[in-house]
C-alpha cells in the first residue's frame, strides 16, 4: 500500500489481493513499510537509469548478482525473472507452443486433479475468487493444464498451484507464467514434484547435513512444506518475492540459505520443543514477526548467516544423500 492509502485508513487487502488476517499487526507493518519505501524508491531509480537488457548483459555477473539480491523493483520483476531464468529464451524459441498445449487432447485424470484444487488455491486472495472479474482461477487452470501436458512425468502435484498462482500475480501474463513454472520445475528445483519426489526428499536430507544436528530429521520433516511451496503462505508476500528474485538468478541454493537462516536464528527457541507437535508449533512461530517481515534486512541475513554455501557444495551433498536414499529404498 502507498502512504496515502495508509493515511486514509488501513487496507484490509494487500497490493497483491491477499486479505489481511484479523490479527494483522498494522502498526509494525506500517513502521517497516515507511522505511522500506525509501529502499524501494532508491532501487527503482537505480534500475531505471539503465535499460534492463543492458543492465543484464552489459555488466559483470557480480554486479548483477548484487543488484538482484537488493531486490528487483516490482515493475521490472516479471521481465527480469523471464530473462535470468531462461524462460524468455524458451518462450521465444517455441512460438505458439503454449496455445497448442491448451488446444490439444486433455488427460481426464489431470483435469480432475487440477479442478479439485482450484478453490483451495489462495482462498484469502480476492483475485482468485469466482466472483472476481477477471477471475484468476481460469488463468491458473490453463497454466496448470498446459504444464501437466508439457511435462507428463510430473503432471500435476499439490504445491504447483500456489507457485503458478504467484507467478500469475506478478507477470499478469498466462504464457509467461507457464514458462517460468517450467524454469522452476524443470531446471531450478530438480525432481521436487515428480511422483516419487526424490529431489525434495534429497534436499530435506541435504538440509539435515547442513544443520549437522541430531534433531535434523524431525526438523526437515517440518520444513518440507517450505521447500515444496517455496515459502508461499509461510513467509510474508514481499519477503517471498525477494527470495524468488534470487532463486531465479542463483538457483536452488537460495532455498537452503533461507531455511538455514530461519533455523539458526531461532535454534535455542526450537530446541526447547519436547515433542513433534511442539516442534511444528515453534516452526510456525519462527516464520512470523519482524525478523521475516523486514525483508530487506532478512535478505542481507540469508547471505551472511549461513556463511559460504556454493552450488558445488550443494551438488556434492545431493549426490551422497540421493545415494543414501536409493540404497534405503
Amino acid at each position: 500500500p502507498q502512504p496515502a492509502e495508509l493515511r486514509m485508513g488501513r487496507p484490509r487487502v494487500d497490493p497483491y489481493g491477499f486479505e489481511r488476517p484479523d490479527d494483522f499487526d498494522y502498526a509494525s507493518y506500517e513502521a517497516f513499510f515507511s522505511r522500506y519505501l525509501v529502499v524501494l524508491t532508491r532501487r527503482a531509480i537505480k534500475w531505471s537509469k539503465m535499460k534492463i537488457e543492458e543492465k543484464l548483459f552489459g555488466v559483470p555477473i557480480s554486479e548483477m548478482k548484487r543488484y538482484i539480491r537488493k531486490g528487483i523493483p516490482n515493475e521490472h520483476r516479471a521481465l527480469i525473472w523471464m530473462i535470468v531464468s531462461g524462460a524468455q529464451a524458451n518462450m521465444e524459441q517455441n512460438p505458439g507452443y503454449y496455445h497448442r498445449l491448451l488446444e490439444g487432447e486433455k488427460n481426464d485424470k489431470l483435469v480432475e486433479a487440477i479442478k479439485t484444487d482450484m478453490n483451495r488455491t489462495f482462498p484469502d486472495n480476492i483475485k482468485f475468487r469466482q466472483t472476481a472479474d477477471p477471475c484468476l482461477q481460469d488463468t491458473l487452470y490453463n497454466v496448470l493444464i498446459a504444464y501437466g501436458h508439457h511435462n507428463k512425468a510430473v503432471g500435476y502435484c499439490q504445491g504447483m498451484n500456489f507457485i503458478a498462482g504467484y507467478l500469475i500475480l506478478i507477470t499478469k501474463n498466462e504464457e509467461e507464467s507457464f514458462w517460468l513454472l517450467d524454469a522452476l520445475i524443470g531446471r531450478i528445483l530438480p525432481d521436487y514434484y515428480s511422483p516419487a519426489m526424490m529431489g525434495l526428499k534429497t534436499d530435506q536430507e541435504v538440509l539435515g547435513e547442513l544443520l549437522m544436528e541430531r534433531h535434523g530429521v524431525m526438523w526437515t520433516l517440518v520444513v518440507s512444506r517450505w521447500f515444496i511451496c517455496l515459502f508461499i503462505d509461510i513467509l510474508p508476500v514481499e519477503t517471498v518475492l525477494r527470495i524468488w528474485d534470487c532463486l531465479f538468478y542463483e538457483g536452488s541454493k537460495i532455498i537452503f540459505r533461507v531455511a538455514l537462516t530461519l533455523i539458526k536464528q531461532h535454534q535455542a527457541f526450537i530446541l526447547e520443543a519436547t515433542n513433534f507437535p511442539d516442534i511444528c508449533d515453534k516452526f510456525k512461530q519462527i516464520t512470523k514477526g519482524t525478523f521475516v517481515t523486514e525483508c530487506h534486512t532478512f535478505m542481507q541475513k540469508i547471505f551472511t548467516e549461513p556463511g559460504t554455501l556454493s552450488m558445488t557444495t550443494i551438488d556434492k551433498l545431493r549426490e551422497t544423500c540421493r545415494e543414501k536414499l536409493l540404497s534405503q529404498g
